[in-house]
This record gives structure tokens, C-alpha cells and sequence, in this order.
């Protein structure tokens, strides 16, 4: 069920926290500490049906050899029938206590994390911009959840900074395969390697330049009572990406960037500082 991974479905939470006008309205965080479960339920059902497609192939990974199906720990019965009744119970919670436009993200999501575990995965570069859809999928579910409409400079931002940490997932696993594993079935070869920095560093400075953009213009000047403050967030984030592709390039980040991100103490560091900053941009 990976529940590591339900660090991601945080992002929910994005659009409320980033309108400090809302910020006193109870309901709509109610609202999405149910839409959190509903989308993690989902999201674990969606890691079961993944792992079982993916079988063969994790265990040919020397990292992933030892997830519960590819190990034999866990029958494969035993996780499809845990699977099923996880994204109904999601789909079912999110009928009764979120708004219609909740649901069908939620639902887009389950449908579109399956392509990507039967047939996107292996399509050179569509997986990435799925992933990266993936990510931004659960900003607009945010937004569904509590009516609040992303800007344009957030799915802006998004875009480039989630298809940086995509392309970083990709060259993690690229680079632990390559040196002992089997590449057949993928999509990507070993001389890729430095195409994919090459693109995912691209990706992640852009996103701090959109930043920097969005800090400059009017629309921060209206959200916040302190904007100036908000540019302390551009070298933290700079900083951050940075050293997520240091990592990459030494072989040092373990998987996903963001579940690596969960248990990396400069990660969270960071992310404490990050949250500091918008208390003192917010503050009146």
C-alpha cells in the first residue's frame, strides 16, 4: 500500500493553504482531510494493481525485489482483493462527503494511474508528462474539493517543477538498472542518462523562475499582506532541486523524490523553513 507515498496526496491541500483569505474556513479543511483519505485509498489500490503488473520486472531489480508480491511475502489474491475494496471504499467516501467535481478527478485519477501501470510506462517520455499530470491531478482535486481555482501560476509552476522530479525518478531508476539489471521492456536506454538530467534540471529551474515570476507580479501583491517575504522561498527551492540531482547523479536518491523527500531530515528541514515563510507572508 506504500503508505510512505501518501506524502504526494498532501498536495490537496495546496490550493487552501496558498489562499489566506480561506484560511479560517473550517469546513473546507474538514473537507479535505476526507478527500486526503479517499485519494491515499485509492492511490494504495492503484500501488497493489502496479506491483502485480509489474511483477517480472521488479524481480529483476535489485531494489524492488523485495516488495510483498515480487518476494512471494504476499498472495497475489490477497492483494487484488485488497486493492478492489480500497478504491471503492476512496470512490464511495468521496461520493458522501465531497462535491461532484472531487469525485471525477478522483476517478480520473484511478483510470489514468492504471494506463500508466499497463501501457504508459513504457512510451518514452508520455510516461514522465503522465506522472507530471499525475501530480497536478491532485492540485486541481484541491481545488474541486473546497472551489477554489488554481492560477495560472501554480499549474505553471507545477508543470515545470513535477516534471523535474519525474525525470528525476526516471534517472534513479535508469541508472540503478543499468549498472545490474535488465532494460528490456523499458523505454529508455543507458546512454539517455544525461538527456534525462539534462531535462529534468531544465525543468526544475524553470519552476523556481515561475516562482520568482509569480512573487514579482500583482497576484502575490493581492494574496498575501507580506510578499516580500515570499521570495526567501526562491533559494530554498533552489537549494532543494539542486541537491535532489546531486543525489540523482552519485546514485544516492533512493526511488521517488518525494518519498525520499518524507524521510530526508534537510528535506523536511527545508519544508519546515518553507512553511515559516508563508506564516511571515500571511501574517497581518
Amino acid at each position: 500500500m506504500r503508505p510512505h507515498q501518501w506524502a504526494k496526496n498532501l498536495l490537496v491541500f495546496v490550493p487552501l493553504a496558498l489562499t489566506p483569505a480561506l484560511h479560517g474556513d473550517r469546513t473546507r479543511w474538514l473537507v479535505l482531510v476526507a478527500a486526503f483519505a479517499c485519494w491515499s485509498a485509492v492511490a494504495s489500490a492503484g500501488y497493489l494493481v502496479n506491483d502485480r503488473l509489474d511483477l517480472a520486472a521488479d524481480r529483476g531489480d535489485p531494489a524492488k525485489r523485495g516488495r510483498p508480491f515480487a518476494s512471494g511475502a504476499l498472495p497475489i489474491g490477497v492483494g487484488l482483493t485488497a486493492a478492489l475494496a480500497l478504491a471503492l471504499f476512496g470512490i464511495a467516501l468521496a461520493a458522501a462527503v465531497a462535491p461532484p467535481p472531487f469525485v471525477a478527478h478522483l476517478v480520473a485519477y484511478l483510470v489514468l494511474t492504471l494506463a500508466y501501470s499497463l501501457y504508459v510506462k513504457r512510451m518514452l517520455l508520455v510516461d514522465v508528462l503522465l506522472l507530471t499530470g499525475l501530480y497536478t491531478l491532485r492540485l486541481l482535486a484541491g481545488g474541486a474539493a473546497t472551489g477554489i481555482t488554481l492560477t495560472p501560476w501554480l499549474l505553471a509552476f507545477s508543470l515545470f517543477f513535477f516534471l523535474g522530479l519525474a525525470f528525476a525518478k526516471r534517472y534513479g531508476e535508469l541508472r540503478r538498472i543499468a549498472g545490474n539489471g535488465d532494460l528490456s521492456g523499458r523505454a529508455y536506454r543507458r546512454d539517455d542518462l544525461d538527456l534525462l538530467m539534462m531535462l529534468g534540471t531544465t525543468s526544475a529551474y524553470l519552476s523556481v523562475l515561475v516562482l520568482c515570476l509569480y512573487i514579482n507580479g500583482d497576484t502575490a501583491v493581492r494574496q498575501y499582506s507580506r510578499p516580500w517575504a515570499l521570495w526567501f522561498l526562491a533559494p530554498l527551492l533552489l537549494y532543494w532541486v539542486s541537491r535532489v540531482w546531486f543525489l540523482a547523479k552519485r546514485g544516492e536518491l533512493p526511488g521517488d523524490p518525494v518519498a525520499f523527500a518524507v524521510r530526508d531530515r534537510v528535506s523536511l528541514a527545508i519544508g519546515a523553513l518553507a512553511v515559516v515563510v508563508l506564516a511571515l507572508a500571511v501574517q497581518r
